[in-house]
């Protein structure tokens, strides 16, 4: 049985992953790489490991020593946690860090997927195992977007994917064909409630992939968490980007917005 190792971060993705990867054949190993990674990880994988993200020689070296030759990194990691102290980098790490021309998110990915390379482990497309996750184009509620809510979603798209090419974040905040938030290092959830405090109700969010996406790291992702931060702020309507973002728990997430008004489209 072929080993895959999984990096994970938070959110039910990683198990999803797993689950999907053990269907498939693999022997699934697992590194929750944060304190607050999904505790179905641990039944999900076949073998299961805590490591802290900041100990890179030790993630490098728990690969080596079970001759694991290809990895999926998937769940949520923050780069905040680098400046608020919540991860001690090793030795390593530091090391690395020192060496990048800046710390955007695709600049720290690559110096991770570099460092993996280097011993002879492939990082593999983030979506290969979950595919029938991300939603073709269409309306995913009951309800369709009103033609002021279309031209919001486009809008919102549009200004997201420019975010992304800048690599700064995937996701906008829109109302009213105005931009109210951009996603930063404060992540999607933060950036809906702080765009929907300046909308009032009625905001409109849009999740895109960058123009430049590297599939292994980072592809865009939603779920119930999205939607209860929709919810929250009493956003009217989601826009993700079809075919290039990831839907978790979407039957769930589905009906918490069936229950609040709220229409999400895959455009």
């Amino acid at each position: 049985m072929e080993k895959i190792g999984l990096l994970a971060g938070v959110g039910h993705l990683p198990a999803a992953c797993a689950r999907a990867a053990r269907a498939l054949g693999y022997e699934v190993h697992a590194v929750a790489l944060l304190p607050d990674t999904d505790p179905e990880l641990k039944d999900a994988a076949n073998v299961y490991r805590e490591i802290s993200i900041g100990q890179i020689a030790s993630i490098l070296a728990y690969l080596q020593q079970e001759e694991i030759k290809k990895v999926t990194m998937i769940g949520k990691v923050t780069k905040e946690l680098l400046f608020t102290g919540a991860i001690v980098p090793d030795e390593m790490l530091r090391g690395m860090l020192m060496q990048l021309p800046n710390q955007n998110d695709d600049t720290i990915m690559m110096m991770f997927v570099g460092a993996l390379m280097k011993i002879g482990v492939t990082p593999l497309d983030q979506t290969a195992l979950i595919r029938p996750l991300m939603p073709a184009e269409g309306t995913l509620t009951s309800r369709a977007p009103s033609e002021a809510e279309r031209r919001d979603m486009e809008f919102g798209l549009q200004m997201a994917r420019e975010i992304g090419r800048l690599d700064v974040g995937q996701t906008a905040v829109v109302k009213d064909m105005a931009v109210m938030a951009l996603e930063a290092i404060e992540g999607t959830d933060a950036c809906i409630r702080r765009g929907g405090q300046l909308a009032g109700s009625g905001a409109v969010v849009a999740k895109a992939a960058k123009p430049q996406q590297d599939s292994r790291f980072d592809v865009p992702a939603v779920g119930l968490d999205t939607i209860e931060s929709l919810v929250a702020v009493k956003a009217s309507a989601l826009a993700i980007e079809a075919g290039k973002t990831l839907f978790i728990d979407k039957e769930r997430a589905v009906a918490l917005a069936e229950a609040n008004g709220i229409t999400i489209a895959a455009l």
